[in-house]
């Protein structure tokens, strides 16, 4: 049964917190977290961001459906699910992993199951054509002309919802002047240097290594504004190994930066890389005395951060 529509709002901007840690401040640095986490209670962060735009693309197309693409533990994959839940689209899941078929659901996959969306496995040979127009058609063809979604949400639209991050940490009335978000698949990146305008830079923390994201976040300003904007850098040393490389020093410095600032919890693929990563450019005198630096906290602690020991995610949200 098709569900109706639900309504679109737009939710506040998202809370500008300062936190005090000798590691910054023996620096002369100040360290704001802009509390993406908060933005909305299911599509954390940059989720709302890149898929809300998205959304209202399909409806106004006259689509009925969202097809995207993801791993086993993607929370791209359970942030879709959500939104079609929310907005009356239904969602078609692309997975990773043939094999998969046949077993129970992880709680990541099950999550997305009670959202009503249509679990798809496929091998990871088709997987890799996710990109490749035959096979794109072909999917169109069988699920009834679904609208796409590329995997991690990323493309013209969804920079365009990420460059109003950029527009809110620059009209704050504490407004950074460098903002700093682990990237994935570079959407939000190249949106928030966008906003963030003339004056103020962006840094992105890759979390996965090789992935040419340098040129994925160039292609992304050029296909949404037709060529480069803001003064942004990419810092690949603090990717720990790779995507969903989670190794125990990073386990202890998020539990130990959540202790030290009262925060529930700390998201360890994205957001953990992130802060480490800020923690050892302020020790390393990367940012001048009086900065003033914001990290972007995208996501919470969820089931993506169990890693199977025998098959780790790899999945790029």
């Amino acid at each position: 049964m098709t569900r109706a529509p639900g309504p679109l709002p737009t939710p506040p901007p998202s809370p500008l917190q300062e936190v005090r840690d000798e590691r910054f401040a023996r620096h002369g640095v100040r360290l704001l977290l802009k509390r993406d986490d908060l933005l909305h209670p299911e599509l954390i962060g940059n989720k709302w961001r890149k898929l809300m735009p998205n959304v209202r693309a399909a409806r106004a197309a006259g689509h009925r459906a969202l097809l995207t693409f993801g791993g086993a533990y993607s929370g791209h994959l359970r942030a879709t699910a959500a939104a079609g839940r929310i907005t009356g689209l239904a969602t078609i899941g692309v997975v990773r992993g043939d094999e998969l078929a046949g077993r129970p659901l992880n709680p990541s996959l099950a999550r997305c199951a009670a959202d009503g969306m249509r679990l798809h496995f496929v091998s990871r040979a088709a997987y890799r054509l996710r990109e490749d127009p035959a096979h794109l058609a072909a999917l169109r063809a069988r699920f009834g002309d679904p609208y796409l979604v590329p995997e991690g949400g990323s493309n013209a639209l969804a920079v365009h919802g990420c460059t109003e991050l950029g527009r809110e940490l620059r009209e704050a009335a504490d407004p950074p002047d460098v903002a700093a978000v682990a990237v994935g698949t570079g959407g939000t990146l190249a949106g928030l240097a966008a906003g963030l305008g003339p004056g103020r830079r962006a840094l992105g923390v890759p979390v996965l290594k090789g992935a040419g994201l340098a040129g994925r976040v160039r292609a992304l300003q050029e296909e949404a504004f037709g060529g480069p904007r803001g003064d942004w850098r990419l810092d690949e040393r603090f990717h720990h190994g790779g995507y969903a490389r989670v190794p125990p020093v990073l386990r202890e410095f998020a539990t130990d930066f959540a202790g030290r600032h009262g925060l529930p919890g700390i998201e360890v693929i994205y957001v953990a890389k992130l802060l480490y990563a800020l923690t050892a450019l302020a020790g390393e005198g990367a940012f001048a005395p009086g900065t003033t630096l914001a990290a972007v906290i995208t996501g919470v602690p969820g089931p993506e951060t169990v890693m199977n020991p025998i098959h780790p995610t790899t999945e790029r949200t």
